[in-house]
C-alpha cells in the first residue's frame, strides 16, 4: 500500500539521457560506472541508487532519465556526469519487491493510487510531454549481493506538487 513519506534533499553524481525505453539498459550501466568511479577515488554510495524519470515523450516512445548515486559531497568524475540534488519534500511511495519487469505495473499501480487519492503530482505537461520534478525508481537491492531479480526491492516514489 503506498504511503506518503517526508524525504530529505538528496545530492547525488548523475548520468542523463534521453532514450527510447529500448536504450535503458545503456542507461542503467551507468550506475555501475559511478560507484566504480567513486569507489576509484575511495567513497561509497551515501544510499540507494536510482533512475529519476524527467520527462516522458508524448509519444511515450522516449524518456529523459537520469541515474543517480546519492553522495555525502559533491565530486568531480568528469565531464559525463554532474552533481545535482534531489529536492526536498512530500513523496508518494510504494514498494515493489520482484525483477524490474514488474516495475511498470508498480507504477501503474502507484498513480492509479494516487488518482484515487487526489494527490497532486509535481509535475507538468507540456507540448513534448510529461516534465517530473522527481519520479523515481530506489534500487534498494544490491544485485551483487541478491543476484535473483525475483528477490530485489525497488521503492517508487513520487514528489507531491506544494
Amino acid at each position: 500500500m503506498p504511503s506518503i513519506v517526508d524525504r530529505n534533499e538528496q545530492r547525488y553524481v548523475g548520468y542523463r539521457a534521453t532514450v527510447g525505453f529500448d536504450g535503458m539498459a545503456e542507461v542503467a550501466h551507468r550506475i555501475a560506472a559511478i560507484v566504480g568511479a567513486l569507489a576509484e577515488r575511495g567513497l561509497e554510495p551515501a544510499c540507494a541508487p536510482f533512475f529519476r524519470y524527467l520527462v516522458l515523450g508524448t509519444d511515450m516512445e522516449t524518456v529523459t532519465v537520469e541515474v543517480g548515486v546519492p553522495v555525502t559531497d559533491a565530486v568531480d568524475l568528469g565531464d559525463e556526469y554532474f552533481n545535482a540534488v534531489l529536492p526536498a519534500g512530500k513523496y508518494a511511495q510504494a514498494t515493489h519487491h520482484g525483477a524490474p519487469s514488474g516495475l511498470f505495473a508498480a507504477t501503474a499501480d502507484l498513480l492509479a493510487w494516487g488518482e484515487k487519492e487526489d494527490v497532486r503530482w509535481d509535475r507538468t505537461v507540456e507540448a513534448d510531454g510529461e516534465h517530473w520534478t522527481a519520479r523515481l525508481e530506489i534500487y534498494r537491492t544490491n544485485p551483487q549481493a541478491e543476484p535473483d531479480p525475483n528477490n530485489w526491492d525497488t521503492d517508487l516514489c513520487f514528489r507531491l506538487a506544494d
